[in-house]
């Protein structure tokens, strides 16, 4: 008997993945991959097959291993998770920072102990919630609080005004969506937004990192770079930036409003926040499809014999809710000795520059959020939070509150 078109023979059916954009449960189905399964056959959103990798050990093998490429999920002809909605070349994003001589002005703007960050994030968290106050309950946290204090902070970083903030804000529900085919918006958001970056190069009001990299421009030592170049620096670290730390942050508001015992935890004792974020990093569920990697040469994953070409994604709730690496892993526990080891920020050669701001960014707003709104609640059942599909974080579309 021959296999049916799709599948391979030596394997079982495939399953369809993503599993589940629900972001207050586990995919019912990651925890019985992970005891029998570690390496499954999956389909992706693209219809392409792919290795699903679902237990600590293998998934932190992947990201750790040279073999397995970041840079060639973009190239023609591979397997692909789903249709790309930035140009290729883009993909290996800190790999071109890096290759053209300015990741150590990245790594500057990302500081977290930048001078005047953490008063300006402060104080942008005291006026948001200024404004909800005034407003009166109920409102939308996400779209009133989550997006807005994110896209402030990557202003300030890019040192481009304030303003432009929804400009660029606009492209990223498209620029981040999973779809089986090209997204025609997505072209012409990307063009729109390199143009907009670019014009900001020569404006008198741009400082920060947009302003160093208008005057490398001067520097022969540059002049491999043009103005699209440094723009595309500018708009993918906005867009990369904000759908991350704004995202992570509604997720963690989410698990803790779903979850009151850890709420009330973190607002009676102010000074567990630091390591409430990094536990909020290991049990929150905003990471909404997997790490992509594709397999450079032959290599073997547990029992599985992956071969090149082979597509290889990280299930990163696999990982961080592994029992085997983490003990009673759904239980918030913020004496874990090892919940920094959770993969949220990735791992090996594509480790997140931005984890130290990334922390700060989500510490500041709990602080603020859980002093100045101690009953701060879910405005609905959690199961009338709808969530948004076919996208690269999960998210609520609405997170209505009240307090």
């Amino acid at each position: 008997m021959t296999a049916a078109p799709g599948v391979r023979a030596d394997h079982p059916p495939l399953l369809d993945f993503p599993f589940s954009w629900d972001g207050t449960r586990v995919p019912a189905e990651v925890e019985e991959l992970r005891a029998t399964a570690p390496v499954r056959r999956v389909r992706t959103i693209a219809g392409d097959e792919a290795w699903l990798v679902s237990s600590y050990e293998l998934c932190h093998q992947v990201l750790k291993d040279d073999r397995f490429s970041l840079k060639d999920t973009s190239a023609p002809g591979v397997p692909r998770q789903y249709a790309l909605t930035i140009p290729p070349e883009v993909v290996n994003n800190m790999g071109n920072i890096t290759g053209a001589g300015l990741r150590r002005a990245v790594m500057k703007a990302l500081n977290p102990r930048a001078p005047g960050l953490v008063e300006w994030l402060r104080a942008e968290a005291h006026r948001l919630v200024d404004t909800l106050a005034a407003a009166g309950p109920t409102a939308d946290l996400r779209a009133a609080f989550c997006e807005p204090y994110s896209a402030g902070m990557h202003c300030l970083l890019l040192g481009i005004p304030q303003g432009e903030a929804p400009a660029f804000l606009r492209s990223l529900d498209i620029a981040f969506m999973n779809s089986a085919c090209p997204v025609t918006g997505a072209r012409i958001n990307w063009d729109r937004d390199i143009a907009r970056m670019t014009a900001l190069l020569d404006a008198p009001s741009t400082h920060g990192l947009m302003g160093e990299l208008a005057a490398l421009r001067h520097d022969p030592d540059y002049a491999h770079l043009s103005a699209e170049m440094l723009a595309t620096v500018g708009v993918t670290l906005f867009g990369a930036g904000v759908v991350s730390t704004s995202g992570f942050l509604a997720m963690a508001l989410v698990y803790l409003l779903t979850h009151p015992i850890a709420r009330d935890l973190l607002r009676d004792r102010p000074d567990l926040i630091g390591p409430g974020v990094e536990e909020l990093l290991r049990v929150n569920l905003s990471i909404g499809d997997a790490l992509p990697r594709l397999a450079l040469e032959d290599a073997r994953l547990g029992d599985v014999e992956v071969k090149r070409g082979e597509l290889v994604l990280v299930l990163v709730e696999g990982a961080n809710l592994d029992p085997a690496k983490f003990p009673d892993p759904h239980r918030f526990d913020l004496h874990r000795d090892n919940t920094a080891d959770h993969l949220s920020f990735g791992g090996g050669a594509h480790y997140c520059p931005a984890t130290g701001l990334g922390r700060t960014h989500a510490r500041i707003a709990l602080e603020v959020l859980l002093e100045r709104l101690p009953d701060l609640a879910l405005a609905v059942p959690s199961g009338q939070l709808v969530w948004r599909t076919g996208f690269m974080k999960r998210i609520p579309e609405r997170l209505p509150v009240t307090w």
